[in-house]
């Protein structure tokens, strides 16, 4: 399967990346089938230069953009979707934020569930006291 990732490059602390048409398990640093453009995140104003054109013509030959350059081409007005959600969760998030919707649940279960009429308690009566 072809995919379109990004292939690091630059020095130490000033990354600069290269889109990659690449095979999926491949490593991106070794051979690709083609450079599509370049992406500097560290950079002002224009951060990128893409090939529109080969990269349609590679998302048409079915090869699948990576999380990241996705969002990359929504940004740039290459692909018209949404962009995707590329941070990984911790195991540890992923648990807080079921309890929190279980909880959510459970609340809107109960509130959808008919209440019981209260019960009303019974008025005393005015008795003489006993003597």
């Amino acid at each position: 399967m072809l995919c379109i990732k990004l292939s690091r490059r630059g020095k130490n602390k000033q990354p600069t990346y290269r889109l990659v048409v690449t095979e999926k398990q491949r490593d991106p640093f070794g051979d690709v089938l083609e450079t599509l453009g370049n992406y500097n995140p560290r950079a002002k104003g224009t951060q990128y230069s893409l090939d529109a054109e080969r990269i349609t013509y590679w998302i048409s030959k079915g090869a699948q953009p990576s999380d990241t350059v996705h969002n990359l081409l929504v940004t740039a007005g290459i692909i018209k979707e949404k962009k995707r959600n590329v941070s990984s969760l911790t195991k540890a998030i992923r648990e807080e934020r079921k309890k929190v919707a279980d909880a959510e649940a459970a609340a809107k279960k109960a509130a959808a569930a008919p209440k019981a009429e209260a019960v009303k308690p019974e008025e005393k009566k005015d008795e003489a006291p006993k003597a």
